[in-house]
Protein backbone atom coordinates (compact mmCIF):
# COMPACT_ATOMS: atom_id res chain seq x y z
CA UNK A 1 0.00 0.00 0.00
CA UNK A 2 2.98 2.49 0.85
CA UNK A 3 6.19 2.93 -0.43
CA UNK A 4 8.22 5.04 1.82
CA UNK A 5 9.73 2.53 4.75
CA UNK A 6 8.13 5.43 7.35
CA UNK A 7 4.30 4.67 6.38
CA UNK A 8 5.18 0.94 5.94
CA UNK A 9 6.62 0.83 9.55
CA UNK A 10 3.60 2.99 11.23
CA UNK A 11 0.97 0.77 8.82
CA UNK A 12 2.71 -2.47 10.09
CA UNK A 13 2.89 -1.41 13.75
CA UNK A 14 -0.54 -0.65 14.15
CA UNK A 15 0.25 3.43 14.69
CA UNK A 16 -1.99 4.75 11.71
CA UNK A 17 -5.83 5.87 12.47
CA UNK A 18 -5.93 9.08 10.20
CA UNK A 19 -3.56 10.48 7.15
CA UNK A 20 -4.54 14.20 5.84
CA UNK A 21 -2.53 13.65 2.24
CA UNK A 22 -0.91 9.59 2.29
CA UNK A 23 -0.02 9.73 -1.19
CA UNK A 24 1.78 13.06 -0.38
CA UNK A 25 3.02 12.29 2.83
CA UNK A 26 4.16 8.93 1.32
CA UNK A 27 6.03 10.52 -1.36
CA UNK A 28 7.78 13.32 0.52
CA UNK A 29 8.68 10.36 3.06
CA UNK A 30 10.47 8.70 0.00
CA UNK A 31 12.47 12.11 -1.35
CA UNK A 32 13.89 13.47 1.86
CA UNK A 33 14.14 13.42 5.90
CA UNK A 34 10.83 14.48 7.24
CA UNK A 35 10.80 16.50 10.30
CA UNK A 36 8.10 15.72 12.37
CA UNK A 37 6.90 17.33 15.93
CA UNK A 38 4.33 16.04 18.22
CA UNK A 39 3.50 18.18 21.28
CA UNK A 40 3.68 17.32 25.08
CA UNK A 41 2.05 19.90 28.23
CA UNK A 42 4.49 19.55 31.00
CA UNK A 43 1.73 18.98 33.78
CA UNK A 44 3.08 16.56 35.76
CA UNK A 45 7.47 15.70 36.33
CA UNK A 46 6.88 12.69 34.41
CA UNK A 47 4.46 11.19 31.25
CA UNK A 48 2.60 8.55 31.61
CA UNK A 49 2.09 4.94 29.60
CA UNK A 50 -1.11 7.06 28.19
CA UNK A 51 1.79 8.99 26.27
CA UNK A 52 3.67 6.01 25.19
CA UNK A 53 2.16 5.53 22.06
CA UNK A 54 2.99 9.01 20.63
CA UNK A 55 6.58 9.05 22.18
CA UNK A 56 6.70 5.46 20.38
CA UNK A 57 5.82 7.29 17.20
CA UNK A 58 8.64 9.33 17.63
CA UNK A 59 10.97 6.78 17.91
CA UNK A 60 9.75 5.04 14.74
CA UNK A 61 9.70 8.37 13.16
CA UNK A 62 13.42 8.48 13.88
CA UNK A 63 14.01 4.96 13.21
CA UNK A 64 12.25 5.51 9.52
CA UNK A 65 15.20 8.07 9.09
CA UNK A 66 13.48 11.11 9.91
CA UNK A 67 13.80 13.97 12.50
CA UNK A 68 12.04 13.93 15.84
CA UNK A 69 10.86 16.56 17.14
CA UNK A 70 9.93 16.98 21.29
CA UNK A 71 7.60 20.02 21.68
CA UNK A 72 7.53 20.72 25.33
CA UNK A 73 4.87 23.22 25.93
CA UNK A 74 6.36 25.66 28.28
CA UNK A 75 3.53 27.83 26.83
CA UNK A 76 0.33 25.95 26.09
CA UNK A 77 0.89 24.17 29.43
CA UNK A 78 -0.03 27.58 31.13
CA UNK A 79 -3.82 27.34 29.29
CA UNK A 80 -4.30 23.30 29.75
CA UNK A 81 -5.32 21.33 26.92
CA UNK A 82 -8.89 20.97 27.05
CA UNK A 83 -9.51 17.79 24.87
CA UNK A 84 -11.13 15.17 26.35
CA UNK A 85 -11.13 17.09 29.52
CA UNK A 86 -14.84 17.64 31.97
CA UNK A 87 -12.81 20.98 33.34
CA UNK A 88 -10.18 23.16 33.59
CA UNK A 89 -7.48 21.97 34.36
CA UNK A 90 -4.93 23.33 37.54
CA UNK A 91 -2.89 26.22 36.44
CA UNK A 92 0.50 25.56 37.76
CA UNK A 93 3.96 28.13 37.73
CA UNK A 94 6.58 28.92 35.44
CA UNK A 95 8.75 27.46 38.00
CA UNK A 96 6.71 24.00 38.34
CA UNK A 97 6.46 24.01 34.04
CA UNK A 98 10.25 24.14 33.65
CA UNK A 99 11.08 21.78 36.35
CA UNK A 100 8.73 19.04 34.97
CA UNK A 101 10.40 19.80 31.46
CA UNK A 102 13.62 18.87 32.26
CA UNK A 103 12.32 16.17 34.36
CA UNK A 104 10.59 14.82 31.36
CA UNK A 105 13.60 15.12 28.82
CA UNK A 106 15.03 12.49 30.92
CA UNK A 107 12.00 10.04 30.22
CA UNK A 108 12.58 11.12 26.17
CA UNK A 109 16.69 10.25 26.44
CA UNK A 110 15.69 6.72 26.66
CA UNK A 111 13.61 6.58 23.43
CA UNK A 112 15.41 9.26 21.57
CA UNK A 113 18.37 9.79 20.28
CA UNK A 114 19.34 13.59 20.52
CA UNK A 115 21.88 15.50 18.58
CA UNK A 116 23.09 17.70 15.26
CA UNK A 117 22.26 15.12 12.55
CA UNK A 118 19.51 15.23 10.10
CA UNK A 119 17.86 12.65 11.65
CA UNK A 120 18.97 13.58 15.30
CA UNK A 121 16.37 14.05 17.88
CA UNK A 122 15.80 17.65 19.28
CA UNK A 123 13.37 19.10 22.15
CA UNK A 124 11.93 22.36 21.49
CA UNK A 125 9.93 24.65 23.85
CA UNK A 126 6.60 27.10 22.55
CA UNK A 127 7.01 29.23 25.32
CA UNK A 128 10.16 31.04 23.07
CA UNK A 129 7.32 32.07 21.13
CA UNK A 130 4.42 32.06 22.83
CA UNK A 131 5.59 34.01 25.85
CA UNK A 132 6.45 37.14 23.73
CA UNK A 133 3.29 37.22 21.40
CA UNK A 134 1.88 40.45 21.21
CA UNK A 135 -1.73 40.07 21.74
CA UNK A 136 -3.35 42.34 19.22
CA UNK A 137 -1.38 41.66 16.42
CA UNK A 138 -1.47 38.02 17.06
CA UNK A 139 -5.48 38.30 16.54
CA UNK A 140 -4.52 40.12 13.55
CA UNK A 141 -2.31 37.81 11.87
CA UNK A 142 -3.58 34.58 13.14
CA UNK A 143 -7.03 35.26 14.75
CA UNK A 144 -8.85 36.25 11.28
CA UNK A 145 -7.77 32.24 10.21
CA UNK A 146 -10.75 30.69 12.74
CA UNK A 147 -14.30 31.35 12.96
CA UNK A 148 -16.44 30.63 15.83
CA UNK A 149 -18.63 28.75 14.46
CA UNK A 150 -15.93 26.02 13.56
CA UNK A 151 -14.53 25.86 16.35
CA UNK A 152 -17.37 25.38 18.52
CA UNK A 153 -17.93 21.86 16.19
CA UNK A 154 -14.45 20.56 17.95
CA UNK A 155 -14.70 17.43 20.37
CA UNK A 156 -12.78 19.20 23.14
CA UNK A 157 -15.26 22.63 22.90
CA UNK A 158 -18.55 20.26 22.42
CA UNK A 159 -18.23 18.05 25.61
CA UNK A 160 -18.16 20.93 27.67
CA UNK A 161 -20.84 22.67 26.30
CA UNK A 162 -22.82 19.43 25.94
CA UNK A 163 -22.80 18.77 29.79
CA UNK A 164 -23.29 22.25 30.54
CA UNK A 165 -19.91 22.59 32.03
CA UNK A 166 -18.22 26.01 31.71
CA UNK A 167 -15.22 25.93 29.28
CA UNK A 168 -13.25 29.35 29.75
CA UNK A 169 -11.57 32.02 26.98
CA UNK A 170 -8.23 31.04 27.87
CA UNK A 171 -8.79 27.32 27.28
CA UNK A 172 -10.86 28.59 23.93
CA UNK A 173 -7.55 29.88 23.01
CA UNK A 174 -5.73 26.39 22.93
CA UNK A 175 -6.57 25.22 19.41
CA UNK A 176 -5.36 28.28 17.74
CA UNK A 177 -2.27 28.45 19.92
CA UNK A 178 -1.35 24.69 18.98
CA UNK A 179 -2.42 25.65 14.95
CA UNK A 180 0.22 28.64 15.26
CA UNK A 181 2.97 26.18 16.71
CA UNK A 182 2.44 23.66 13.59
CA UNK A 183 2.87 27.31 11.43
CA UNK A 184 6.05 28.54 13.83
CA UNK A 185 7.73 24.96 13.82
CA UNK A 186 7.45 24.56 10.28
CA UNK A 187 9.36 28.27 9.83
CA UNK A 188 12.00 27.67 12.25
CA UNK A 189 12.54 23.71 11.69
CA UNK A 190 11.26 22.90 8.56
CA UNK A 191 8.83 20.71 9.92
CA UNK A 192 6.23 19.07 7.92
CA UNK A 193 4.79 16.34 10.02
CA UNK A 194 2.77 16.73 12.97
CA UNK A 195 1.85 13.65 14.96
CA UNK A 196 -0.87 12.70 17.70
CA UNK A 197 -3.90 10.53 18.92
CA UNK A 198 -6.98 10.63 17.35
CA UNK A 199 -8.47 13.24 19.86
CA UNK A 200 -5.86 15.43 17.61
CA UNK A 201 -6.86 15.25 14.40
CA UNK A 202 -9.34 18.32 14.32
CA UNK A 203 -6.15 20.69 16.18
CA UNK A 204 -3.28 19.20 13.56
CA UNK A 205 -5.81 19.92 10.45
CA UNK A 206 -5.99 23.68 11.93
CA UNK A 207 -2.64 23.59 12.00
CA UNK A 208 -2.19 22.38 8.08
CA UNK A 209 -4.87 24.73 6.66
CA UNK A 210 -2.92 27.72 8.85
CA UNK A 211 0.80 27.21 7.18
CA UNK A 212 -1.31 27.14 3.75
CA UNK A 213 -3.09 30.23 4.18
CA UNK A 214 -0.35 32.41 5.45
CA UNK A 215 2.86 30.78 4.00
CA UNK A 216 1.39 28.92 0.85
CA UNK A 217 3.75 25.39 2.94
CA UNK A 218 2.16 22.06 2.46
CA UNK A 219 2.38 19.99 5.58
CA UNK A 220 1.34 16.87 6.85
CA UNK A 221 -1.07 14.89 9.37
CA UNK A 222 -1.23 11.46 11.17
CA UNK A 223 -3.20 10.50 14.26
CA UNK A 224 -2.57 7.09 15.62
CA UNK A 225 -5.95 4.66 16.85
CA UNK A 226 -7.36 5.23 20.75
CA UNK A 227 -5.72 2.68 22.84
CA UNK A 228 -8.08 0.66 24.79
CA UNK A 229 -7.79 -2.31 26.37
CA UNK A 230 -9.69 -5.51 25.62
CA UNK A 231 -11.74 -4.67 28.18
CA UNK A 232 -12.76 -1.25 26.44
CA UNK A 233 -10.88 0.22 29.22
CA UNK A 234 -8.64 3.29 28.51
CA UNK A 235 -5.03 1.98 28.25
CA UNK A 236 -2.59 2.80 30.72
CA UNK A 237 -5.66 3.74 33.78
CA UNK A 238 -5.07 1.22 36.56
CA UNK A 239 -7.21 1.57 40.31
CA UNK A 240 -3.56 2.69 41.85
CA UNK A 241 -3.57 6.13 39.21
CA UNK A 242 -1.25 6.57 36.61
CA UNK A 243 1.56 4.09 34.85
CA UNK A 244 4.42 6.89 35.50
CA UNK A 245 7.37 6.67 33.29
CA UNK A 246 9.51 8.02 35.63
CA UNK A 247 11.10 5.47 38.40
CA UNK A 248 11.01 8.17 40.88
CA UNK A 249 7.24 7.59 40.57
CA UNK A 250 7.27 4.00 39.61
CA UNK A 251 9.23 1.61 39.85
CA UNK A 252 10.83 -0.33 37.43
CA UNK A 253 9.28 -3.83 39.17
CA UNK A 254 5.73 -1.88 39.00
CA UNK A 255 6.09 -0.37 35.46
CA UNK A 256 7.51 -4.46 34.68
CA UNK A 257 3.86 -5.77 36.81
CA UNK A 258 2.36 -3.30 34.46
CA UNK A 259 2.88 -5.30 31.03
CA UNK A 260 2.70 -8.38 32.61
CA UNK A 261 -0.48 -8.34 33.79
CA UNK A 262 -1.56 -7.17 29.80
CA UNK A 263 -4.37 -9.42 28.98
CA UNK A 264 -4.53 -12.43 26.38
CA UNK A 265 -6.20 -10.15 23.47
CA UNK A 266 -3.67 -7.46 23.46
CA UNK A 267 -0.55 -9.12 23.96
CA UNK A 268 0.17 -9.22 20.08
CA UNK A 269 -1.19 -5.34 19.50
CA UNK A 270 1.52 -4.10 22.38
CA UNK A 271 4.62 -6.07 21.32
CA UNK A 272 3.91 -4.40 17.83
CA UNK A 273 3.46 -0.46 19.34
CA UNK A 274 5.31 -0.94 22.58
CA UNK A 275 8.38 -3.00 21.65
CA UNK A 276 11.19 -3.08 18.80
CA UNK A 277 10.71 -7.05 18.64
CA UNK A 278 10.61 -8.34 15.04
CA UNK A 279 7.30 -8.51 13.78
CA UNK A 280 7.90 -12.36 12.84
CA UNK A 281 8.61 -13.17 16.53
CA UNK A 282 5.76 -11.37 17.47
CA UNK A 283 3.64 -13.55 15.28
CA UNK A 284 4.81 -16.33 16.91
CA UNK A 285 4.88 -14.68 20.46
CA UNK A 286 1.11 -14.11 19.79
CA UNK A 287 -0.01 -16.73 18.60
CA UNK A 288 1.10 -19.28 21.67
CA UNK A 289 -1.83 -21.51 22.92
CA UNK A 290 -3.24 -21.59 26.07
CA UNK A 291 -0.95 -21.04 29.36
CA UNK A 292 1.77 -20.47 27.27
CA UNK A 293 0.23 -16.83 26.04
CA UNK A 294 2.14 -15.95 29.82
CA UNK A 295 5.44 -16.42 28.36
CA UNK A 296 4.54 -13.78 25.52
CA UNK A 297 3.22 -11.37 28.37
CA UNK A 298 6.70 -12.00 29.83
CA UNK A 299 8.76 -11.00 27.03
CA UNK A 300 6.35 -8.03 26.66
CA UNK A 301 7.16 -6.80 29.81
CA UNK A 302 10.68 -7.21 29.78
CA UNK A 303 11.28 -5.51 26.39
CA UNK A 304 9.25 -2.23 27.87
CA UNK A 305 11.22 -1.98 30.62
CA UNK A 306 14.22 -2.78 29.27
CA UNK A 307 13.45 0.39 26.50
CA UNK A 308 12.22 2.54 29.43
CA UNK A 309 14.22 1.47 32.20
CA UNK A 310 17.38 -0.43 30.49
CA UNK A 311 17.92 -3.96 30.45
CA UNK A 312 19.99 -5.10 34.08
CA UNK A 313 16.26 -3.04 35.73
CA UNK A 314 13.97 -5.66 33.18
CA UNK A 315 15.96 -8.49 34.31
CA UNK A 316 15.74 -7.96 38.09
CA UNK A 317 12.32 -6.97 37.79
CA UNK A 318 11.75 -10.42 35.98
CA UNK A 319 13.93 -12.04 38.53
CA UNK A 320 12.04 -10.32 41.84
CA UNK A 321 8.13 -11.68 39.89
CA UNK A 322 10.09 -15.31 39.47
CA UNK A 323 11.19 -15.43 42.92
CA UNK A 324 7.84 -14.30 44.27
CA UNK A 325 5.25 -15.93 42.47
CA UNK A 326 7.17 -19.50 41.80
CA UNK A 327 9.31 -19.40 44.62
CA UNK A 328 7.46 -17.74 47.64
CA UNK A 329 10.13 -15.48 48.15
CA UNK A 330 10.24 -12.08 48.97
CA UNK A 331 12.08 -10.85 46.33
CA UNK A 332 14.40 -7.61 46.41
CA UNK A 333 12.76 -4.98 44.21
CA UNK A 334 9.47 -5.36 45.44
CA UNK A 335 7.24 -2.00 46.72
CA UNK A 336 8.63 -0.99 49.88
CA UNK A 337 6.82 0.74 53.06
CA UNK A 338 7.76 2.05 56.57
CA UNK A 339 5.75 1.27 58.85
CA UNK A 340 7.40 2.91 61.79
CA UNK A 341 6.31 1.30 65.49
CA UNK A 342 3.22 0.20 63.50
CA UNK A 343 0.51 0.39 60.93
CA UNK A 344 -2.67 -0.61 60.30
CA UNK A 345 -3.11 -3.30 57.48
CA UNK A 346 -6.19 -1.52 55.66
CA UNK A 347 -3.47 1.80 55.68
CA UNK A 348 -0.54 -0.33 54.65
CA UNK A 349 -2.70 -1.87 51.50
CA UNK A 350 -3.39 1.91 50.60
CA UNK A 351 -0.04 3.41 51.44
CA UNK A 352 1.47 0.37 48.96
CA UNK A 353 -1.15 1.74 45.96
CA UNK A 354 -2.62 -1.67 45.89
CA UNK A 355 -5.86 -0.04 46.68
CA UNK A 356 -7.64 3.09 46.28
CA UNK A 357 -8.85 3.72 49.56
CA UNK A 358 -8.82 2.07 53.08
CA UNK A 359 -12.90 1.37 52.97
CA UNK A 360 -11.53 -0.78 49.24
CA UNK A 361 -9.07 -2.30 51.48
CA UNK A 362 -11.38 -3.53 54.27
CA UNK A 363 -13.47 -5.16 51.91
CA UNK A 364 -10.61 -6.82 49.86
CA UNK A 365 -9.78 -8.76 53.26
CA UNK A 366 -13.02 -9.43 54.03
CA UNK A 367 -13.04 -11.52 50.87
CA UNK A 368 -10.04 -12.71 51.35
CA UNK A 369 -7.80 -11.56 49.18
CA UNK A 370 -5.42 -10.28 51.41
CA UNK A 371 -2.13 -12.30 52.64
CA UNK A 372 0.25 -11.21 55.28
CA UNK A 373 3.54 -13.78 54.82
CA UNK A 374 1.71 -16.17 52.43
CA UNK A 375 -1.43 -16.36 55.41
CA UNK A 376 -4.45 -15.22 54.61
CA UNK A 377 -5.45 -12.04 56.96
CA UNK A 378 -9.34 -11.75 57.64
CA UNK A 379 -8.80 -8.69 60.78
CA UNK A 380 -8.97 -5.02 59.05
CA UNK A 381 -8.07 -3.63 62.40
CA UNK A 382 -4.50 -6.13 62.59
CA UNK A 383 -1.85 -3.81 63.30
CA UNK A 384 1.25 -4.66 61.79
CA UNK A 385 4.89 -4.40 62.55
CA UNK A 386 8.03 -5.06 60.65
CA UNK A 387 10.64 -5.98 64.11
CA UNK A 388 12.64 -8.24 62.43
CA UNK A 389 12.79 -9.79 58.56
CA UNK A 390 10.24 -7.62 56.51
CA UNK A 391 6.65 -8.84 56.15
CA UNK A 392 5.40 -9.64 52.78
CA UNK A 393 1.44 -8.39 52.17
CA UNK A 394 -0.01 -9.59 49.18
CA UNK A 395 -3.48 -8.66 47.08
CA UNK A 396 -4.44 -11.58 45.28
CA UNK A 397 -1.76 -13.23 43.56
CA UNK A 398 0.21 -10.43 41.45
CA UNK A 399 0.23 -7.19 44.00
CA UNK A 400 2.88 -8.12 46.31
CA UNK A 401 5.01 -5.54 48.97
CA UNK A 402 7.63 -5.55 51.48
CA UNK A 403 6.80 -3.85 55.07
CA UNK A 404 9.64 -2.64 56.71
CA UNK A 405 10.62 -1.11 60.18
Amino acid sequence: MYRSSLLKLLDERGYIHQLTDPAGLDALAERQVIPGYIGFDATAPSLHVGNLVQIMQLRRLQQGGHKPIVLMGGGTTKIGDPSGKDESRKLISAEEIDANIASIRRVFERFLSFGDGPADAVMLNNADWLDGLAYISFLREIGKHFTINRMLTFESVKLRLDREQPMTFLEFNYMILQAYDFLELSRRAGCRLQMGGSDQWGNIVNGIELARRIDGTELFGVTSPLITTADGAKMGKTAQGAVWLSAELLSPYDYWQFWRNTQDADVGRFLRLFTDLPLDEIARLESLPGAEINQAKIVLASEATAMLHGREAATAAQQTARETFESGGAGEDLPTLSVGDGINIAHALTALGFTPSNKEAKRKIAEGAVRLDDVVVSDPGLMLKAEGEPLKLSLGRKKHGLLVR
